[in-house]
C-alpha cells in the first residue's frame, strides 16, 4: 500500500580469527552486549543477526550467557539468525567445494545452537560472482544480502532497488535483497530522522517499498567514537523510538517475513561486484589515486559524475591476490591444503577423525581480513597472517600424520605452488617446511616450525598505498595547525587520524622482497642507513631466475640453485645449495659459492634473511651474540663486525634463531615498519626483522669463494609449554564431574 514501507535491519558481527582475546572482548563491551541489551528493550522492533563463525566460538566459550538471550529473541520472534561460511571467507577466494563446506558446516551449527531454521546467508565484505549462485543454493541457502551498488552496477534504476530479486545458476534461484548505501551512511552517523525523513520519501514513491539496511555491528560501539554516539548520547534509543512513533507506516521486519509476504520484483543477474569501497581498495594503487583524484574533481565540476560513476566498476576483488602477493602465498598455500584434503577423502572418507580436523583448520585459515587490505588493518596486521599461517601449519601436520609413518623423515616434491606459470620446491622434514622460487632470485618464500605452528616468512613487503598521500598531508596540517577536535562522529572511510607522531617521515617502500637467500652485490663500503633505504645495490639480483636441482642424499635432500651475476665486467657463477636432513631436524644448511669473480677487485657480497612472527619493541625479543649476551630488543638497528653468529629470541612465541657462518662476517640488522590504515586510524606496524651477512673482499686467484651458514632454529621452549598445557588440560579434564 502506498506510504508504507518495510525496513529490514540486518546486522553483521565478525572478529577474525587471530584477534586479540582483549579485541575480542572489548568489543563484546561496546557493541554486541550494549547493542542487545538495547534491542531488547524495544521487543516489537525485529532484526536479523549474523555472526562470524570464528567470533561466535569466542562468544560460545566466553560469554555462553550471550548466546541464551539471543536463543530467547529468537523464541520470541525477534531475531532471525543469518548463516553464511563458518570462518567468514571471501567465496572468491576458496574453492567451490570450501564454499559449501563452510556454508553447511555454519548452517547445521546455528540450527543447533538456536534450535531455527537457517535460510539466509551473509556474503563475506559482499564479493559476488554470479556463479555463486550455484554454491550458495547447493549448500541450502534461499536468500541473500548485497548492496545496491552490486544492482547499480548492472542496470537497475535507483527507483527500482525498493524489492528483491531471483537469481539463477543452472536453474538454481536465489533471493537477493539490494542493502542500501544510503543507509550505511546515515546509520549511525546522521541524526535518525534523516533516517526517517529518507524512508518517507521511499515510501511515499514507491509501490509496497523495501529497504534495507545490512552492515557491520561494530559501527555501534566499537568504531572511533561511536559508543559515546551511540550509547552515552542515546543515539539507538532515539533511533528505535522514532521507529516505534512511526510504525502505522514503518514495518520493522526480517528477511524471511518479506520473502514470505511480498514476491520479487523479478529476475535480475548481478555483475561482480562488492560494496563501492571494496572496488576502489582493489584497484592498482595508481588508478585507485587517480579514481580519487576524479570522485573529488568532478563532484563539484559535473553534475552528471554521480550517474557516470555507477557505470564505473572499480576493480575485481580477486586482483587484491596480485597487488599483494603475500595474499596469494596464503591463498595458495590454502589451495594446496584443501586439494590434498579432497585426495585423501577419496580413499579414507569425509569422516576420516583426523581429516575433519585439518578441514576445520583449513576452514579457519580461510577467514578473510588477511586477504585484503582497504580501510581495515586486515593484510598489514601480522597477527591476523600468523594466525593464518598457524592454522595452514597445522591443517598440514594433521596430514603428514597420515600420510606419514611415525619418527623423523625428509622429502621434497615440486610444482608451481604460488600459481605464477613456474615451478617452486618445497623440502620438508618431520620438524619444518621451507618453499623456494628458483625463478625468482632463488629465495626461500616460506618456513614454516611445526612445533609452534609458525612462518618465520610470513614478512610483508612496505609498498606505496593511495593514502599515503593523505598521510603527508595530513602531517603538514598538522605542524601548521595543531590537532583540531572531531566536531562530529565519523564514519572510518573519512577518519585521518594518526596513533604514533611524524609517520610521514617513516613511509619508505622495498625495492625487492623481503624474504629470505636474497642475494646482493653491493657498492664496497656502503653503509647501512644506505642501503636500508634501498641504495647501493649492483644490479638486481633478486629479480635473476635460478636453475633448480634436486640432489636426494641418504636421510637428507639438497636443492641447489644456480645463476648468474654481471659484476665488475665479468659473468660471476652463483650457486647456493640448501640441504634439509633427518638427523638435523632443527637446522638449514645453507652454502654459497661464488665463481668466476674478477682478480683484486673489491666484492661486497650479502645475502639478506628476514624473520616475521618477532616483533620488536619487547625485552623478551632480543638479539644475541657469539657468546649469548643479549644485544637489545628486536626492533633495533645493529652494525656488527666481524661475527660468526647471531641469534634472535622471542620468548613469548618460544622461538630461538641463530644463523652461524663459515667465514666471519659483518651483519646488518634493522626492522622493516609499515605505515598502514585501520579503522582507527594511520599507525607504523613491525612486520618483520632483516638480517644481513656481508662480506667484503678481493679474490686473490681464480679459486671460487665459499661460505657456509647454518640457521638453526629452536622451538624447544615452545614445545615445552605445549606439552604443559596438553597436561593441564588432562588434569582439568579429569577433574570435572559429569552433570546428568
Amino acid at each position: 500500500m502506498a506510504g508504507t514501507v518495510r525496513l529490514i535491519l540486518a546486522f553483521h558481527n565478525h572478529q577474525p580469527i587471530g584477534n586479540f582475546d582483549g579485541v575480542f572482548e572489548q568489543a563484546y563491551e561496546d557493541s554486541y552486549l550494549p547493542f542487545l541489551d538495547t534491542l531488547e528493550q524495544y521487543p516489537e522492533i525485529r532484526f536479523a543477526l549474523h555472526t562470524s563463525g570464528s567470533l561466535l566460538e569466542w562468544l560460545e566459550s566466553a560469554h555462553p550467557e550471550y548466546i541464551n538471550r539471543v536463543r530467547t529473541l529468537v523464541t520470541r520472534g525477534q531475531v532471525e539468525i543469518i548463516g553464511g561460511a563458518y570462518y567468514e571467507p571471501i567465496l572468491a577466494n576458496i574453492p567451490r567445494r570450501d564454499r559449501i563446506g563452510q556454508i553447511r558446516m555454519y548452517t547445521d551449527h546455528l540450527q543447533n545452537l538456536f534450535q531455527t531454521d537457517v535460510r539466509g546467508m551473509w556474503i563475506p565484505e559482499r564479493v559476488w560472482e554470479q556463479s555463486f549462485t550455484g554454491d550458495v543454493t547447493a549448500a541450502g541457502i534461499k536468500y541473500t544480502i548485497l548492496d545496491d551498488h552490486h544492482f547499480r552496477a548492472g542496470g537497475l534504476e535507483p527507483e527500482e532497488l525498493s524489492g528483491y530479486y531471483l537469481t539463477e545458476d543452472e536453474g538454481r534461484l536465489l533471493s537477493v535483497f539490494p542493502g542500501s548505501e544510503h543507509l550505511r551512511y546515515l546509520i549511525p552517523f546522521r541524526e535518525p530522522h534523516e533516517t526517517i525523513d529518507f524512508l518517507r520519501h521511499v515510501a511515499n514513491n514507491n509501490e509496497n517499498p523495501i529497504v534495507v539496511f545490512g552492515d557491520d555491528g561494530e559501527k555501534f560501539g566499537t568504531w572511533p567514537e561511536t559508543y559515546r554516539h551511540v550509547y552515552e548520547d542515546r543515539w539507538l534509543k532515539r533511533f528505535l523510538t522514532a521507529l516505534q512513533e512511526n510504525s502505522s507506516w514503518i514495518n520493522v521486519t526480517t528477511p524471511s517475513e518479506t520473502l514470505d509476504h511480498v514476491p520479487p520484483r523479478g529476475t535480475f543477474y548481478i555483475p561482480d561486484a562488492s560494496y563501492r569501497e571494496m572496488t576502489e581498495w582493489s584497484l592498482p594503487t595508481g588508478r585507485q589515486a587517480e579514481l580519487s583524484r576524479l570522485s573529488h574533481q568532478e563532484r563539484h565540476d559535473d553534475a552528471d559524475w554521480e550517474n557516470l560513476k555507477t557505470f564505473s566498476s572499480g576493480g575485481f576483488w580477486r586482483n587484491f591476490r596480485v597487488k599483494y602477493p603475500e595474499s596469494n602465498e596464503m591463498y595458495t598455500r590454502a589451495l594446496g591444503i584443501s586439494a590434498q584434503i579432497e585426495e585423501l577423502e577419496q580413499t579414507l572418507g569425509k569422516e576420516h577423525g583426523v581429516l575433519q580436523q585439518a578441514t576445520r583448520c583449513l576452514y579457519r585459515a580461510q577467514c578473510n581480513c588477511s586477504y585484503w587490505h582497504g580501510a581495515f588493518g586486515g593484510l598489514y596486521l601480522p597477527h591476523l597472517r600468523n594466525a593464518v599461517y598457524a592454522s595452514l601449519i597445522e591443517a598440514d601436520n594433521l596430514l603428514q600424520s597420515i600420510i606419514r609413518q611415525d619418527g623423523p623423515w625428509v622429502d621434497y616434491s615440486l610444482g608451481d605452488f604460488n600459481l605464477d606459470g613456474r615451478k617452486e620446491v618445497l623440502l620438508s622434514n618431520h620438524r619444518m617446511a621451507a618453499f623456494f622460487a628458483p625463478a625468482c632470485g632463488g629465495q626461500m618464500y616460506e618456513l614454516d616450525l611445526r612445533n609452534c605452528h609458525t612462518n618465520l616468512l610470513a614478512t610483508l613487503n612496505r609498498r606505496e598505498e593511495a593514502y599515503h598521500q593523505t598521510v603527508i598531508d595530513h602531517a603538514e596540517h598538522l605542524r601548521e595547525h595543531g590537532e583540531q577536535q572531531e566536531e562530529q562522529v565519523n564514519s572510518i572511510h573519512d577518519l585521518v587520524r594518526f596513533k604514533q607522531p611524524d609517520l610521514d617521515r617513516k613511509i619508505a617502500y622495498d625495492n625487492w622482497p623481503r624474504k629470505s637467500l636474497i642475494d646482493h652485490f653491493m657498492q664496497p663500503n656502503l653503509a647501512l642507513d644506505d642501503f636500508h633505504a634501498g641504495h647501493g645495490l649492483l644490479g638486481r639480483q633478486s629479480e635473476v631466475s635460478y636453475e633448480g636441482t634436486i640432489l636426494p642424499g641418504e636421510g637428507s635432500v639438497t636443492l641447489e640453485m644456480k645463476g648468474r651475476a654481471e659484476f665488475s665486467g665479468a659473468e660471476v657463477e652463483v650457486t647456493k645449495s640448501v640441504t634439509l636432513s633427518e638427523a638435523s631436524p632443527n637446522e638449514v644448511q645453507i652454502r654459497y659459492q661464488l665463481d668466476g669473480l674478477p682478480l683484486q677487485v673489491p666484492v661486497h657480497f650479502g645475502v639478506e634473511f628476514n624473520f616475521a612472527s618477532m616483533p620488536g619493541g619487547a625485552s623478551d625479543r632480543y638479539y644475541y651474540d657469539t657468546a649469548g649476551m643479549q644485544l637489545g630488543t628486536l626492533d633495533m638497528r645493529l652494525d656488527l663486525k666481524q661475527t660468526s653468529r647471531l641469534g634472535l629470541v622471542d620468548e613469548w612465541q618460544g622461538v630461538d634463531v641463530s644463523l652461524e657462518s663459515s667465514q666471519e662476517a659483518d651483519i646488518w640488522t634493522f626492522p622493516i615498519e609499515t605505515i598502514s590504515q585501520s579503522e582507527s586510524g594511520f599507525e607504523l606496524v613491525h612486520q618483520s626483522v632483516a638480517v644481513v651477512p656481508h662480506w667484503q673482499f678481493a679474490m686473490e686467484d681464480s679459486s671460487p669463494w665459499i661460505v657456509e651458514l647454518t640457521l638453526n632454529l629452536d622451538t624447544s621452549l615452545a614445545q615445552a609449554r605445549k606439552l604443559a598445557e596438553m597436561g593441564s588440560e588432562r588434569d582439568t579434564s579429569d577433574n570435572q564431574v559429569p552433570v546428568s
